[in-house]
């Protein structure tokens, strides 16, 4: 699922070979995983294992459709900890809290569709470029996780993407601080995050360039919504979608509109009314309650513009944060910059 290029991105300062070239392994997972159960030292001799850790890899923002979230592992099976190393000069971060919304709560469909019905422009609107441009901040992907599965860390990241409509462009990401589901975590993980002393600065922003990719167009039709957006899944994968699109395209007004009547009609969701997001901004959030796997799906709205300004997915129980993204700016850009 993850190539070596791919494994190292999402590892980052935390590679051990991050400045090391890899040759080629000598043997397949297979033959190696046979040799390893061949050459196994009887149980009675092998010395107690030492605690390990995993890196699960966990989709961003990932919502399971028709079955449990699958979480991808990789790494050694018994490293020590000891050589787990934060960013250079690393922020010690934060312990994540819900966003606060009201506990009264109603179906959000009637709130839904006076909304779509009332929308202004965004800045956005009535404007062309070569470029559709979006400036998010996302947490949760990936997230490190102690042996055991209690703890959990992860790095935020800050991404700006310039995406023509080939699929072209630029993407530039900048690892920002780590971020704790809970002050156990954060507890956890500063004994054993250990700084890099060498250093001092935070890792540069990585720039890419995209290929081109058959990017379709974004539908305007409900029908055509519907199924971009699959309601025959239910609110949690509806939510996901919703992220996606925005996160994707520069979605114009009478689209904006036609999604907020798709969540209208969606059973589930609720409204919570005006709240406030991670990036300061005030918004009106609704829910959707995924009881069978344990998750709630949170859409925070611009109540003028009906822009989406961020998509928040949490554990119903304990109660914590399992990712975020806020969308801090959406543009049409003729070059990127």
């Amino acid at each position: 699922m993850f190539g070596e290029e791919r494994t190292r991105s999402l590892l980052k300062p935390i590679d051990p070979a991050r400045h090391s070239a890899v040759a080629p392994p000598r043997l397949s997972a297979h033959d190696l995983i046979n040799r390893a159960e061949a050459l196994a030292e009887p149980a009675a001799h092998r010395r107690q294992a030492r605690p390990t850790r995993r890196l699960v890899l966990a989709g961003t923002l990932a919502v399971a459709v028709g079955a449990a979230a699958i979480a991808q592992t990789i790494g050694p099976s018994n490293p020590d900890t000891s050589d787990i190393v934060s960013p250079p000069a690393a922020d010690p971060g934060m312990v994540l809290v819900p966003v606060a919304y009201r506990s009264g709560a109603r179906d959000a469909g009637s709130q839904l569709r006076a909304m779509a019905n009332r929308l202004v422009d965004a800045e956005y609107d009535n404007r062309s470029g070569r470029y559709m441009y979006h400036h998010t901040k996302t947490w949760g992907d990936p997230v490190m996780t102690s042996a055991d599965g209690r703890y959990h860390v992860a790095f935020a990241r800050e991404t700006r993407v310039w995406q023509a409509a080939d699929g072209t462009g630029t993407q530039v990401t900048a690892q920002l601080e780590p971020q704790y589901p809970d002050p156990e975590s954060r507890d956890y993980w500063q004994r054993n995050l250990k700084p890099e002393a060498a250093a001092s600065a935070t890792p540069a922003p990585d720039s890419v360039p995209l290929p081109p990719m058959d990017l379709a167009p974004l539908p305007s039709g409900r029908a055509q919504l519907n199924d971009l957006l699959k309601i025959r899944f239910g609110g949690g994968a509806v939510s996901k979608e919703v992220s996606t699109v925005y996160g994707r395209y520069v979605v114009p007004r009478q689209t904006r509109a036609e999604i907020l009547r798709v969540l209208a009609d969606v059973p589930g969701f609720l409204w919570r009314g005006p709240v406030t997001d991670r990036a300061g901004r005030n918004g009106v959030a609704i829910t959707f309650d995924d009881r069978e796997h344990n998750q709630q799906s949170l859409l925070i709205f611009d109540p003028k513009t009906g822009e989406l300004l961020a998509h928040e997915l949490l554990a119903l129980s304990p109660v914590r944060i399992s990712a975020y993204r806020v969308i801090l700016g959406t543009a049409w850009l003729d070059r990127v910059n």
